[in-house]
């Protein structure tokens, strides 16, 4: 129980935060948080001689509340092959790739992960997220909310009323309960209500006359003068085309002068930039971009990323990203629905399987791997699979061990189309990363990205989330696949703010995550409020007055300040 006091013994402990490396030592907690040491007696110990010990994991994007629940509806066939059973500890639950709510929170945790940010929700779904978020047990986890093609986003932009913005902004994350500023395809989805897209970032948003670059540098600007925690979050334009590796880095670029708030570097995050590092002109000739992009993020301390890592596997695409998703329907031809969420976004579904024997898959598989072994800074770069969209989240551990193992990528090299081979960099790298870098992509990293300062460490006065596995770095090879992905796939020990949930990868304890939102305060707040009003009242399906949510949404929360 939380209240109860652990000592968790003799581990190889990796907490880069506070630039532990494999040391062995006893971490301590009381009251769940992580303490200073005390006596033994009347403690609960936990004897970690022999394994690994890190905070627990901490995704900073994983599509887990909101469509995803739409997907799972398009999705049956998804259910009915991965079925789990009802335990003594655990309800039951379904899905492979669209786990059902209380299996996401058990596979998360069974993993050592503690901490999971959905990525995309639209003002409107709020409300149901949360209700999502309530529904899956354990894990922590926030909302980022998509505003990149809200109408009240792009009329500020137009009319130039970017104190207005910064006010609506400020609105809307106490309204909603968000996290942080979502954009996706900046102007295409609004473009998108007219059949078309947008495909430069100097291109113009139909019926605004506004373009995606003004879109982004002024929601950046607003962002960091409001001091969110974490930085915008973009999908950036022309997603998973040929060639799109030239936006990517110019969307970085056009942001390279925005001044920070004060305490961090960075004033955005790239959001699965595997989808968005492609080079050639068609499908034809199709070939790597990372390593362009992965040299702009080497220069350029103002990025951050996330990789989206595709693994070769039958999985579900979803997206607020409108015309992409049409576009994989007309080239897959398998089922497909769309959406346009009344003034502020759009999106769709549609199920996919990456092939070995398929050319572009072998590619994006090894883009992935190019980026996360090409930035040189592990503390700019994050493991994710930008779940479900690349593959589930559950396979992890197999990014990790070909991180870990160039034996293993090689072998894999062997087995997939020789496109992986000659059309990307991934054959000559010989970077391997070590137990450090894994622990800072997959929750030092990320816990700082999202500006947590109780996350992903093991220091005094950090939340009790603990994750341990059975792996002995003084005995086992950091080279042996197999031993890499068993060891990370079930963890020995989760501790969920000092409780016991996970022993030896199953589930003993489920309780109640909370959720992070960021009250923030413009000055300007209240003067956008007859627009909201007269919008709302001519356009909505909902009053101004139904559409916050409540606090019986966020049974447990923690706001978090602004950085100003």
């Amino acid at each position: 129980m939380q209240g109860e006091r652990v000592i968790i013994r003799n581990g190889f402990v990796y907490d880069p935060i506070n630039k532990v490396n494999g040391e062995r030592m006893n971490i301590y907690i009381e009251n769940g948080k992580i303490s200073e040491e005390f006596k033994e007696e009347g403690a609960k110990v936990i004897d970690a001689t022999g394994k690994v010990v890190m905070p627990g994991g901490v995704d900073i994007h994983s599509h887990i509340a909101g469509k995803i629940n739409a997907a799972r509806l398009f999705r049956p066939e998804d259910h009915k092959g991965d079925v789990v059973s009802k335990t003594t500890n655990t309800r039951s639950g379904v899905g492979y790739s669209l786990p059902s709510t209380f299996t996401t929170g058990y596979r998360y945790a069974s993993m050592g992960y503690t901490t999971v940010f959905e990525p995309a929700v639209t003002p409107l779904e709020a409300r149901h997220a949360h209700e999502e978020l309530i529904d899956t047990p354990i894990i922590d986890s926030g909302l980022m909310v998509c505003l990149g093609n809200n109408y009240f986003t792009l009329k500020y932009i137009k009319e130039g009323e970017v104190e207005k913005l910064k006010g609506f902004i400020s609105w809307l994350m106490k309204a909603v309960k968000g996290f942080s500023v979502k954009i996706v395809n900046p102007g295409g989805q609004e473009t998108w209500k007219w059949g078309k897209n947008v495909t430069s970032l100097d291109d113009k948003v139909i019926g605004f006359d506004v373009t995606p670059k003004e879109i982004v540098t002024n929601l950046a600007r607003v962002n960091e003068e409001l001091g969110m925690p974490h930085t915008i979050h973009i999908h950036c334009n022309n997603l998973g085309s040929p060639g799109n590796y030239e936006i990517t880095i110019e969307t970085m670029d056009a942001l390279r002068n925005i001044k920070p708030v004060k305490g961090r570097k960075n004033v955005v995050h790239i959001a699965h930039s595997q989808f968005n590092s492609y080079g050639g002109k068609t499908w034809r000739d199709f070939s790597s971009g990372a390593g362009e992009v992965a040299d702009y993020i080497n220069k350029h301390s103002h990025v951050t990323t996330c990789i989206g890592q595709v693994i070769f596997t039958n999985t579900t695409t979803i997206t607020s990203d409108g015309p992409w998703q049409y576009r994989l329907w007309l080239l897959t031809g398998n089922k497909w629905t769309g959406a346009d969420v009344e003034l502020e976004t759009s999106g769709g579904i549609v199920p996919y399987v990456f092939r070995k024997r398929n050319p572009v898959n072998a590619i994006q598989w090894a883009v992935g791997l190019e980026l996360l072994l090409l930035i040189r800074d592990p503390w700019r770069v994050y493991l994710t699979t930008d779940h479900p969209n690349g593959g589930p989240f559950t396979l992890y551990p197999q990014v990790i061990g070909w991180l870990m193992s160039r034996k293993s990528r090689e072998e894999l090299l062997k087995k997939i189309h020789k496109a992986a081979s000659t059309r990307t960099q991934l054959p000559g790298i010989r970077r391997e990363y070590n137990l450090e870098e894994i622990a800072i992509i997959t929750r030092a990293g990320t816990a700082k990205s999202l500006g947590l300062k109780s996350k992903g460490h093991l220091g005094v006065g950090a939340d009790a989330d603990v994750a341990i596995y059975s792996f002995n770095p003084e005995k086992d090879s950091t080279s042996d696949y197999e031993k890499i992905v068993s060891s990370f796939s079930k963890a020995a020990y989760t501790l969920k703010n000092g409780e016991i949930v996970v022993k030896d990868g199953e589930i003993i304890g489920s309780p109640m995550g909370k959720t992070f939102w960021v009250e923030c305060k413009a000055p300007q707040e209240q003067e956008i409020m007859d627009d909201l009003e007269k919008t709302f009242y001519n356009y909505y399906t909902v009053t101004l007055t139904n559409f916050p949510v409540q606090f019986d949404y966020l049974p447990l929360h923690e706001p978090l300040k602004t950085m100003v």
